[in-house]
């Protein structure tokens, strides 16, 4: 999982300050003219036709991903729009994790994700019932089409107990 709207909004692993938030906010106030006068929104990031050397670990994985043919698709527009970020930051998708239950949560991350935190984060905040299942070996992307880290016994036994279980109850 990843919460870009927490990240926009408080900063990498949390490290982002009030005064960042505020220029984040007034950035995009600005861009949405830049975009009125240029007749079309900007975008960040954009991927580019080829993956450039010397990328940070994060911006290089997705790159392998999102750039070359693994998971590159013509229509994608490569990125979100600069003035999406007010709606990230105010948003928060993750504000009321605790309110999921007594539905229940089943977070899968890669010990090697990036992104893992994410996951962490939301498995501490949210109640019960709930289960973090972590892949050995596993990165961020390696979780969107290596089917042989997938664990779809898994995702399989989740749903049919958790849907079933549901479907039962209503009747």
């Amino acid at each position: 999982m990843y919460d870009i709207s927490g990240v926009k909004r408080d900063g990498w692993q949390g490290t982002g300050t009030a005064d960042d938030r505020r220029q984040a906010l007034s950035d995009a106030a600005t861009q949405r003219w830049a975009d009125v006068e240029a007749g079309e929104p900007a975008l960040s990031p954009t991927f580019p036709a080829e993956i450039p050397d010397g990328l940070d670990p994060i911006t290089s994985e997705f790159f392998e991903y999102y750039v070359a043919d693994r998971g590159h698709h013509p229509r994608s527009i490569g990125g979100f729009t600069l003035t999406s970020e007010p709606a990230h930051i105010n948003f928060g998708s993750l504000r009321h994790v605790a309110d999921i239950s007594p539905r229940p949560v089943l977070l899968i991350t890669g010990d090697q994700a990036h992104s893992k935190w994410f996951s962490d984060d939301v498995f501490i905040e949210a109640a019960e019932p709930k289960e973090l299942v972590v892949i050995p070996g596993a990165r961020h992307i390696d979780l969107y089409d290596r089917t042989d880290l997938i664990p779809f016994d898994k995702i399989d036994e989740f749903f049919t107990t958790n849907l079933a279980a549901s479907l039962v109850s209503q009747h």
